[in-house]
């Protein structure tokens, strides 16, 4: 990959766009991880006002840490770079207080895991409101297109895309490049929505290096007979995954009523 050719045109396509819809800024909810480290240093490599939003909800202290430094690091490099902290870990609370309590503990905590995502959705929205920003997403190519790992109007409510073409070694080598803090690049990915220290990996049962790989075989034309030990367990994962989330990566389904009922 031409790293410089290719940071080079997402900053020019994120300038063109926020020209083109007569927005001054962006705006990027900043959680420590790789993925939003890079999409946030390239919103600030535009000029344009980007301000970056830390949203801890019951957060790991190292988690906090990576986003502050990176945010801190930011600051000092870009003059357009402003920030803002909101703990939502009281609002979050208050909401799950009023929930009813499912017997489920599984579909429990996944719901409000989803609810954490929620929350920050809204959260950035305020702010892009407030100043008519731009909220930033920050999935990547495999997590957007192939295994849908992220939660439907949670951190897939957003309003561009700017690193959802590129798979995660891809990030990797564009937050090298950019400049991305060492410790945000070495850490372990993670969504941090359940308040432990479990991994992308440890949810997903394949790292993302092997779900890449399945991506691309399936887009060969590849099947799970096509394959043996650990690479037909990483395939059938990578299918089931990408069939079980397939209603986030496709348009909402509408009933269309015929034309003779009207």
């Amino acid at each position: 990959m031409k790293t410089d050719k290719v940071i080079k045109h997402i900053v020019s396509w994120l300038k063109a766009y926020a020209d083109n819809a007569g927005i001054k800024g962006f705006v990027v909810g900043v959680s420590g991880g790789i993925d939003s480290g890079l999409t946030s240093t390239l919103c600030a490599m535009t000029g344009l006002d980007t301000v970056c939003v830390e949203m801890p909800i019951h957060q790991a202290e190292s988690q906090v840490n990576r986003a502050q430094e990176h945010i801190a690091q930011l600051k000092e490099r870009f003059s357009n770079v402003s920030e803002e902290r909101v703990d939502l870990t009281p609002v979050f609370e208050g909401i799950k207080g009023q929930l009813p309590k499912e017997e489920d503990s599984a579909l429990l905590n996944l719901s409000l895991a989803n609810t954490r995502a929620r929350l920050r959705m809204t959260t950035l929205y305020y702010f892009a409101g407030l100043n008519k920003y731009l909220v930033a997403g920050t999935g990547n190519k495999v997590e957007d297109f192939g295994v849908g790992f992220y939660t439907k109007y949670g951190d897939g409510g957003v309003d561009l895309s700017p690193i959802a073409d590129l798979m995660k070694s891809e990030v990797y080598a564009l937050a090298a490049k950019v400049n991305v803090p060492i410790s945000i690049q070495q850490a372990a990915p993670t969504d941090g929505l359940f308040g432990d220290s479990r991994s992308d990996e440890d949810q997903l049962g394949a790292s993302y290096d092997e779900l890449e790989w399945a991506m691309l075989e399936q887009d060969k034309g590849k099947k799970e007979v096509d394959f043996v030990g650990r690479e037909k367990e990483v395939f059938k994962i990578y299918s089931r995954l990408n069939r079980a989330n397939r209603h986030k990566m496709e348009s909402i389904p509408v009933c269309e009523i015929p034309k003779e009922y009207l």
